[in-house]
C-alpha cells in the first residue's frame, strides 16, 4: 500500500473527550492535551510531558509520556529458551529491547511485561480450541511437566514461563524501580475479555498510547494489539522488537496492517532517539 499522502490541512479525529490532531507537516497528536484550533496551528512540543516519535508513513506521533506504556508479550523460557525450542528471530530482539526500555524508564513510560500464566482454576476453562493449540512439539499441552527443570507448561513461577535469559533480570531491576509491572495472561490476547489484567491496570492507570513487541507477532501480539485498537488504545508496533516463527509473510501481514490500519509502526532507534 501507498504512503498516502500528507493533509492539505489539519483535521481533528474522534470527539470531545477522545481524539486525535493531525497536521500538514506529518505531526499526529496523540497527547488529547489541545484541540484544533481555528487557525489550525501546531502546538510546540512540551519536551517535559511529551514525545514526538517518527513512524512509518512519513509521520511522527506525539504522545503524553504519563499515559504511554510499553506492552512486552511472551519473551518467555517456553517460547525462546533454546532448550526447547529455536526461535532465532524472537532472540534477536532480546539485544534492542534492553537497549530501549533504559530510555523509556528514564521518561517515565512504564513498562509491561504480559505473559502466560496460568492458574490450575484457570486450566478448568481454557477453551478446547486454545487447549488443542499448545498440544503440539511433544510438551503436552498447558501444565504438563517439562523436561529439565523448567516446570509445569506456561502456569505461573514455572520456569519455563519466566522471561528469557537477561529480560528477567531486566524485569526484576525494573520492578524494583517501580517502573516495570507483570501482567499475567491466559489467552493469546492479553486484553480479549471483559476486565482482564492489562485491561484493568491500563485503565487504572490512565494509560491511552501503547507500544508493542514480542512473539510471536502474529499470534499473541497481534491478538493483543487488535483487541486494544478495538477497545481504543492508540496502538504502535514496534519492529525490531517483534518477531514469529511463521513462515514468510506472517510479520509482514501484521506490520502492513498495524501501519495502514490500526495504527502506526517505528523502531527502537526513533524510540531511543525521541528519548535523548
Amino acid at each position: 500500500m501507498a504512503t498516502r499522502p500528507r493533509l492539505s490541512k489539519a483535521i481533528e479525529y474522534g470527539n470531545v473527550v477522545n481524539f486525535w490532531v493531525e497536521y500538514p507537516s506529518g505531526l499526529i497528536d496523540l497527547t488529547r492535551s489541545q484541540h484544533l484550533t481555528a487557525d489550525g496551528v501546531e502546538p510546540s512540543l512540551v519536551s517535559l510531558t511529551q514525545l514526538d516519535i517518527p513512524v512509518t508513513g512519513d509521520r511522527t506521533i506525539r504522545v503524553d509520556k504519563s499515559k504511554a506504556a510499553v506492552v512486552i508479550i511472551d519473551m518467555q523460557n517456553f517460547f525462546l529458551h533454546p532448550e526447547l525450542r529455536v526461535h532465532k528471530p524472537g532472540l534477536a530482539c532480546v539485544d534492542p529491547l534492553l537497549k530501549v526500555i533504559g530510555p523509556l524508564r528514564k521518561q517515565g513510560v512504564k513498562i509491561l511485561w504480559v505473559n502466560w500464566g496460568l492458574t490450575d482454576q484457570e486450566l478448568k476453562t481454557i477453551p478446547p480450541a486454545v487447549v488443542r493449540g499448545f498440544m503440539k512439539g511433544g510438551f503436552g499441552g498447558f501444565g504438563a511437566e517439562m523436561p529439565g527443570n523448567f516446570g509445569r507448561l506456561l502456569m505461573r513461577d514455572a520456569r519455563n514461563s519466566e522471561l528469557y535469559g537477561p529480560l528477567q533480570e531486566e524485569y526484576l531491576k525494573g520492578e524494583k524501580e517501580g517502573t516495570d509491572v507483570w501482567i499475567h495472561k491466559n489467552r493469546m490476547s492479553g486484553i480479549w475479555g471483559h476486565q482482564t489484567a492489562l485491561d484493568l491496570y491500563l485503565k487504572e492507570n490512565g494509560i491511552t498510547t501503547l507500544f508493542f513487541g514480542g512473539v510471536n507477532a502474529d499470534q499473541c501480539v497481534s491478538g493483543t494489539f487488535i483487541d486494544a485498537y478495538f477497545q481504543g488504545y492508540d496502538c504502535v508496533m514496534v519492529e525490531d522488537i517483534t518477531a514469529t516463527t511463521s513462515p514468510a509473510g506472517g510479520l509482514e501481514n501484521v506490520l502492513h496492517n498495524a501501519a495502514n490500519s490500526q495504527g502506526f509502526v517505528t523502531n527502537t532507534s526513533n524510540i531511543i532517539n525521541a528519548s535523548g
